[in-house]
């Protein structure tokens, strides 16, 4: 088997790319440019990947730098502007992924979801606990519909608050959704 595909970019969809452009600026405190401003808008969170012994070698971080993301006008939807418009919409619709956002140790949850709100989000949760990854992690829907989960490594021995142990509830929603699947199938036949 050869090399698996990479990812290279996520684009985040707008209808005021240079209104989300600030947003995430602001929010993140990340390096924002307009490529050009107000159709596409590059993001470069900043910083490198660690190395994967912890080593040095004279720099802080690997040579490996971080993902660049984006920001996408929805009314032109094609990454190149200069390019013929296609099928473009005004508004972002349905689900769409989660971009999960790695909190350095510099900066905080409650600071960011702060912040988020105060510029036009809506906070979806704070302060969960996933079993399986060990992380907490908190979230929320930006002005455009771009959900960004913000997560946090737990360590070693993590102090769980029971009100961040989701396990359960997701435990229970399974079971119920297993439950209403069987009583279906009984039902047709």
């Amino acid at each position: 088997m050869g090399r698996p595909n990479t990812l290279i970019f996520v684009d985040f969809p707008s209808d005021d790319a240079k209104a989300a452009a600030t947003f995430y600026a602001k929010v993140f405190k990340w390096k924002v440019e307009g490529r050009p401003a107000g159709w596409f808008h590059r993001i470069v969170p900043g910083g490198f990947f660690p190395n994967p012994d912890d080593s040095t070698s004279g720099q802080v971080d690997s040579e490996v730098g971080n993902l660049h993301m984006g920001i996408y006008e929805t009314g032109v939807a094609v990454p190149d502007p200069n390019a013929k418009p296609s099928a473009g919409v005004k508004k972002a619709s349905g689900a769409g992924p989660r971009v999960y956002i790695l909190v350095s140790d510099d900066d905080t949850p409650e600071r960011i979801l702060a912040t988020a709100e105060k510029l036009g989000a809506k906070v979806l949760w704070r302060d969960h606990y996933w079993k399986e990854f060990n992380g907490f992690h908190s979230a929320f829907r930006d002005p455009w519909g771009s959900e960004i989960i913000l997560w946090i490594k737990a360590g070693d021995d993590p102090t769980l608050n029971p009100r961040w142990d989701t396990t359960k509830v997701v435990d229970a929603k399974v079971k119920q959704a297993q439950s209403a699947q069987r009583s279906a199938k009984k039902a047709k036949g």
